[in-house]
């Protein structure tokens, strides 16, 4: 998992540097919350970095509830003088390996669990075999897994890590060697052989990893 961690950490650093800009932005024109900030073009000339990093950027504040977007109107300046939530992002998502692998480590978790508590719940398979067949995002499989859990914390917790790994490493696409270990794993679930199951699972996050160093406390 570490070399997936280092990867985090890589991509956080890319746009870690527009989040204090934007910061520093803000202050220097003296925006208030309430007020708009300047469109994503904008942003992008102003700082003199490409649209999508400036995406990224925002959509990690907006994650934490500084700014909000209303549809057709813009993106504006939320409250937040009373959580100094920006140097909470700096400080314990993007710049602390530790807590990245956290992340990563209790999201796994809870996938795992999704998938055990799979065992009992065969007549939802056909589903997730479609799922795995169209599905382009690996998050929108185990999404699906996941929200077939009886336990609601658990999916609302997976939902925020989810967003907070995806806005650190972006979109992890579905290669066909992910999808064939996948569906090798739902057919573990319909034949009841864990151990199958753990070792597809295990075999989907090395193909992620690209690295065979993940936790082997699986089931």
């Amino acid at each position: 998992m570490m070399s997936e961690v280092n990867s985090l950490h890589s991509h956080a650093k890319v746009y870690i540097g527009i989040v204090h800009q934007l910061r520093e932005m803000i202050s220097k024109d003296g925006l208030k919350p309430g007020d708009k900030i300047p469109s994503e073009r904008e942003l992008s000339e102003r700082l003199n970095v490409g649209r999508s990093s400036v995406r990224e950027a925002l959509r990690a504040l907006e994650l934490l509830g500084l700014i909000e977007t209303k549809r057709g109107e813009g993106t504006f300046l939320r409250d937040f003088r009373d959580h100094h939530l920006i140097d909470l992002l700096g400080m314990f998502i993007l710049e602390d390996h530790k807590a990245q692998e956290d992340i990563l480590y209790t999201k796994m978790m809870i996938e795992k669990e999704a998938l055990k508590d799979l065992f009992s719940e065969k007549k939802k398979m056909d589903a997730l075999f479609k799922k795995v067949s169209e599905a382009e995002n690996l998050d929108d499989v185990f999404r699906d897994i996941v929200m077939m859990n009886a336990n609601h914390l658990a999916q609302r917790i997976w939902n925020i890590l989810n967003d907070f790994e995806t806005l650190i490493c972006g979109e992890i696409k579905i290669t066909e060697r992910m999808r064939e270990e996948i569906t090798r794993m739902l057919q573990g679930i319909e034949n009841q052989d864990k151990e199958t199951v753990q070792e597809k699972y295990k075999r989907v996050r090395e193909i992620v990893d690209n690295d065979a160093t993940i936790s082997n406390i699986f089931f």
